[in-house]
């Protein structure tokens, strides 16, 4: 579609003009003139027949004289702009509008014959070489007592009709330029609104293919090619941040996995060469087995992202008491808060409350969350869970009063690996997974999750589940 989309319309354009021209010049200037002859001798076809009827068969009842019917012929003449004829059966011409009236001179139409007009009421021609240029002859049969008398012939210049046909054309050819140079209007409108964004769509995507993921382009339009435009933009966008995400994902996880390597390796080199003494190596062994523990939490934790990743992943979604496993969760992580002096204070709508998600990925939603409130909570604070109910939705609220989250870090806070500069200091073992395995979890099961937290005050999230049908049975 590189030109062959423009050059085609321009073909278009050019078949259009030269097919309307041709039309306009062979066919129309025949229809136009034949349909001016037509109308023209119908006109005249009635009047004759009237004045036929009305005027001149009296002549043949002696009725009236010829002398009369001539004054009347000659003032239908003038208002017809013709030459009338009155002509007997065998030929001979008994009264012409354009010569004087003579009994005495006989005048005859050589080879006359009425059946001229072959079935029709008129013909053009020169009437049996009366003319030497073509005239429109009407020919009306004129009767008496039920008997053909005579003929009354009405003959009219084909001038007039041809300047009428001609300035007929005249306007069908102006008509045709107007068209013609609307259709380029159209053409350039087309070239400008249509074109031209295509050729720039066209070439985003050529920069897309050759891996310029990072190529922008504008397209000024709010229709269905400014929204094509809008969305390859986007998803060139997104494609370019899934690169960047890949690439620090692999930095991350690299580094992640690098340093306890590193140490793992750097003790027991230490020990195979003797830096470190036999009577150490208890000490040192446990740091190189919290390594390993380190490497196996952050190895489970990627296995579960990846899980939770899979397309069309399933989840073991049941009925259960939610305030339960809460309980449960919030005494795994008793001893951790008896030395930091923090107390977990549990806020629940009632004494059971069911809802319809995957039990065990619930609870390790709450076992990350709960974790990472004590990891960042001060001594001897509180950390408060607490439940609520909302038209069929149940929201869990876990709010410590902590460090807090930068403002500008809270949009990252979901992202693998990211760690917020204030935080690094206090979370020397976590692995930068554990919010988007939550994130993870609670967007699988099609709910939410907010947090709000406000630095050096404390952060709160919520998350929302589905409430059971059991409560309504428990009531």
């Amino acid at each position: 579609m590189k030109k062959t989309l423009y050059l085609k319309f321009v073909l278009a354009y050019v078949i259009f003009g030269i097919f309307g021209f041709i039309i306009i010049t062979t066919f129309v200037p025949s229809m136009t003139m034949e349909q001016l002859t037509r109308e023209k001798a119908n006109a005249l076809y009635s009047e004759a027949t009237l004045i036929a009827d009305n005027y001149v068969s009296g002549l043949y009842t002696n009725d009236t004289s010829l002398e009369a019917v001539k004054m009347q012929l000659d003032i239908f003449s003038v208002y017809l702009d013709s030459v009338i004829w009155i002509i007997n059966p065998s030929g001979r011409l008994i009264l012409s509008t354009d010569a004087p009236l003579n009994v005495e001179e006989v005048v005859m139409i050589e080879n006359f014959d009425p059946t001229i007009t072959a079935g029709s009421y008129y013909n053009i021609g020169t009437f049996f070489d009366s003319y030497e240029s073509d005239m429109l002859n009407i020919i009306v049969p004129i009767t008496s007592e039920y008997k053909v008398k005579g003929y009354l012939v009405v003959h009219t210049s084909m001038t007039g009709i041809e300047k009428s046909c001609n300035s007929l054309l005249n306007i069908s050819y102006i008509t045709l330029c107007i068209l013609f140079l609307l259709s380029l209007i159209i053409l350039i409108f087309f070239t400008e609104i249509v074109y031209v964004p295509l050729r720039k769509i066209t070439y985003a995507t050529e920069q897309y293919a050759s891996g310029n993921m990072h190529y922008e382009f504008q397209v000024e339009s709010e229709d269905e090619i400014g929204y094509l435009a809008a969305c390859l933009n986007y998803m060139a966008s997104e494609i370019a941040r899934t690169e960047d995400n890949q690439k620090k994902f692999v930095a991350n996880i690299s580094h992640d996995f690098r340093s306890p390597l590193t140490s793992i390796r750097g003790y027991l080199e230490a020990m195979l060469d003797g830096t470190i003494p036999p009577e150490l190596y208890a000490k040192y062994l446990q740091i190189v087995l919290n390594e390993t523990e380190r490497l196996t939490k952050l190895t489970n934790s990627l296995l579960t992202l990846n899980n939770l990743n899979t397309k069309g992943m399933l989840l073991d979604k049941t009925d259960f008491d939610i305030n339960k496993v809460i309980r449960n969760t919030a005494a795994s992580f008793e001893g951790t808060c008896r030395k930091k002096k923090i107390a977990i204070e549990l806020v629940l709508t009632s004494d059971v409350m069911y809802v319809n998600a995957d039990m065990g990925k619930i609870q390790q939603v709450l076992y990350n969350l709960l974790d990472n409130a004590i990891k960042f909570s001060h001594h001897d604070s509180v950390i408060r869970i607490e439940t609520s109910e909302k038209k069929h939705k149940l929201f869990v609220s876990v709010k410590d009063s902590g460090i807090g989250i930068q403002k500008d870090d809270l949009k990252m806070i979901w992202e693998r690996f990211y760690k917020s500069d204030s935080s690094r200091g206090k979370d020397k073992k976590g692995t930068g997974l554990g919010l988007s395995i939550v994130r993870e979890i609670i967007t699988s099961h099609e709910e939410h999750i907010n947090v709000i937290s406000t630095e050096g005050v404390g952060t709160e999230f919520i998350f929302s589940l589905s409430c059971s049908k059991w409560n309504d049975e428990e009531e």
